[in-house]
C-alpha cells in the first residue's frame, strides 16, 4: 500500500488556470483609483521634496502604482519639477529609485 501524500488534500488543483484568473479578479476588486490632487497639495509636495533634499532628511512617501498605494521611507537624492521626475533612495534596501511626479500622493518628512 503507498501512501498518497499531500494529493489527497488537492482535489481542485486540477486546473492551475482556475487559480490565476482567480487571483487576477481578486486583484482587480482590490485595485483604487488615483487620486486627483489640487493645487495647493501638489505644492506642498514640491515644497517637502525640495526641503528634504536639502536638509539631508529622511521622509515617508505615499505614491500611486497599478492600482494601489504604497509608502516607503527613504531619501530624495535628486528633484526636477520641471521635468516631472526626482530621484529617491529607500531606506530598506537603499536602491535608486526615478519615480514621476505625478504618481506622488503624499510626502512627509520623518
Amino acid at each position: 500500500m503507498e501512501h498518497r501524500g499531500m494529493k489527497k488534500w488537492r482535489p481542485f488543483a486540477t486546473l492551475p488556470e482556475q487559480y490565476i484568473e482567480l487571483k487576477e479578479i481578486i486583484n482587480k476588486q482590490s485595485e483604487v483609483a488615483q487620486p486627483i490632487l489640487t493645487e495647493e497639495q501638489m505644492e506642498q509636495i514640491n515644497f517637502t521634496l525640495i526641503e528634504a533634499l536639502h536638509s539631508n532628511k529622511k521622509v515617508y512617501l505615499t505614491y500611486y502604482k497599478q492600482g494601489q498605494y504604497i509608502t516607503e521611507t527613504g531619501f530624495i537624492q535628486f528633484v526636477d519639477s520641471l521635468g516631472g521626475l526626482f530621484v529617491f533612495i529607500d531606506d530598506v534596501f537603499e536602491l535608486k529609485n526615478k519615480m514621476r511626479l505625478s504618481e506622488l500622493i503624499d510626502v512627509r518628512l520623518a
